[in-house]
């Protein structure tokens, strides 16, 4: 019987989450509800080098922004607990100690010094590869190579080691990649990884099989740059005795450089002028502000459905996805090999997409704040017409003010090629005669009953409206192209729709 799905999303608290991190997470989440599993979250923070303070509670902002939710993890709780790797030191260091126990490790008292030469050595002789192996390890100073009166009194002198895997020298390691198909990878490729630091900390390699282990993770989804170390992790679940509950592996393709060479870096993001992270991040030691999706304007929505499509495709032709329609469309064997490279012009796509689909009241606020900001009165009706005029125009929310700049402030110039094509006896004869419309106007000042007014009058007048309606627009606004011009002066009302005509008759004769 086959065990509930159980996935784990794993970052290290070294910075801010990269957006492809939250993509991996995204993967992770989509596969877990569709096969109605689980999603855990787990820090590893063994390298405490690197360690960056507010980067966890960074992580678990991101997650909850871009809605995915974690089920059992770090800020969570679980049966598993804790789930800080930096917690959980004593559990590494028995199944390590276990290993060498077993003759499947060793202890290692190189120095960095004595690392260097072996490979400066190896490098001068051509070997094939500059590692500690299975070849070189007979040659440096180890519990291989030592007595064990030796080993244990450099141990009780406190000279510094680590635990070092004791690679098997010919064999085959395979493993089935459930999106790259059957990796295959000779054991003389594989060096004898680190797994228990000087420090008593793991590195990832140990620590991640013995907690996928222990949380019961059936499925790893990760970053395609994990891939070579996979034999590797093979090889330890073989060792360890867990080679039967070994999850399967998926490893994700990478997110590259928007011209599509090479990996997506924050340099490319600071070059493109575009985020790479989901949430703005400052920097605790620098104080340097990097971009975030959030903060650039980006819906969580908008954010979720673009990543989702960054690697993996329905196989159809729909682009706009819920998360329950990622849900349930998600299918691992659909994601591709190849990486993805990262089209921003299309993540700003999305989000067009995603404002359109928004209510006018949820846009609302951020037209008043920032008409508000700008010295300018603006009730929330009058923000919500405006969002409603205008958010079919713009990529961000905050663009509306932007495009809103003909409401708040009436024509100070008017566009000279549209004056000089349509400003004719005609147009000042339509702006005259809807200008002593608007005078005798008695009704709601809606657009509807706008429109019939100004049909009305270049009826009465003679004129066909579809001649004039460009140059009306110039009176009104200046420029010749534009929203819809009825609802436009229902936003600015009859006064200043008046005063503007005005205006417009006497600059421009």
């Amino acid at each position: 019987m086959s065990r509930p799905v159980r996935v784990r999303f794993a970052p290290s608290p070294t910075g801010p989450l990269h957006i492809g991190g939250v993509r991996t997470a995204l993967y992770n989440y989509l596969f877990a509800r569709k096969m109605g599993g689980k999603m855990l979250l787990r820090i590893e923070d063994t390298d405490q080098n690197r360690f960056v303070p507010g980067a966890e509670d960074y992580i678990m902002e991101a997650l909850k922004w871009v809605g995915i939710e974690i089920d059992e993890g770090q800020g969570t709780g679980g049966p598993h607990a804790p789930y800080r790797q930096s917690e959980r030191r004593e559990i590494y260091q028995k199944e390590a100690q276990r290993l060498i126990d077993e003759g499947k490790a060793y202890y290692a008292f190189d120095t960095a010094e004595e690392l260097d030469v072996m490979r400066k050595r190896l490098e001068e002789a051509n070997a094939p590869a500059a590692q500690y192996n299975a070849i070189t390890r007979m040659q440096m100073r180890n519990s291989l190579t030592m007595t064990p009166e030796d080993v244990k009194a450099r141990m009780e002198a406190g000279e510094p080691f680590v635990i070092r895997l004791k690679t098997p020298r010919k064999e085959e390691v395979r493993l089935n990649d459930l999106i790259r198909g059957w990796v295959n990878v000779h054991s003389s490729a594989i060096d004898d990884k680190v797994l228990l630091k000087s420090d008593g900390l793991p590195t990832y390699h140990l620590a991640n099989i013995v907690d996928d282990h222990l949380m019961g993770i059936t499925h790893v989804i990760r970053g395609e740059e994990w891939l070579p170390s996979a034999p590797l992790h093979v090889l330890l679940y073989r060792y360890l005795g867990w080679e039967d509950t070994m999850p399967q592996f998926a490893h994700l393709p990478l997110l590259l450089k928007p011209e599509g060479n090479g990996k997506l870096s924050k340099r490319d993001a600071d070059l493109g002028g575009f985020p790479i992270f989901p949430l703005q991040w400052t920097d605790p030691f620098s104080g340097v502000v990097a971009k975030g999706f959030r903060e650039e304007g980006y819906l969580p929505e908008a954010t979720i459905n673009f990543l989702a499509l960054l690697g993996w495709n329905p196989g159809t032709e729909q682009e706009l996805f819920t998360m329950d329609e990622l849900i349930a469309s998600f299918d691992l064997t659909q994601v591709h090999k190849a990486g993805a490279r990262f089209d921003i012009q299309k993540a700003q796509w999305f989000n067009h997409q995603y404002i359109r689909l928004q209510t006018d009241a949820d846009l609302a606020p951020t037209v008043q704040q920032q008409a508000e900001a700008a010295g300018f009165t603006c009730s929330l009706d009058k923000a919500e017409k405006i969002a409603a005029l205008l958010k079919g125009r713009v990529n961000f929310a905050h663009e509306i003010f932007t495009e809103a700049g003909t409401i708040f402030n009436a024509p100070t110039t008017y566009d000279e090629a549209i004056v000089t094509a349509k400003w004719n006896e005609d147009a000042k004869q339509a702006v005259m005669v809807f200008h002593e419309a608007l005078q005798s106007f008695d009704g709601e000042f809606i657009a509807d009953t706008i429109k019939h007014s100004l049909g009305d009058a270049m009826q009465q007048a003679g004129i066909k409206q579809g001649k004039i309606m460009q140059a009306m627009r110039v009176a009104l606004t200046g420029s010749g192209a534009g929203p819809d011009l009825m609802l436009t002066m229902e936003i600015i009302g009859k006064n200043e729709t008046v005063t503007r005509l005005e205006k417009a008759l006497a600059t421009l004769g």
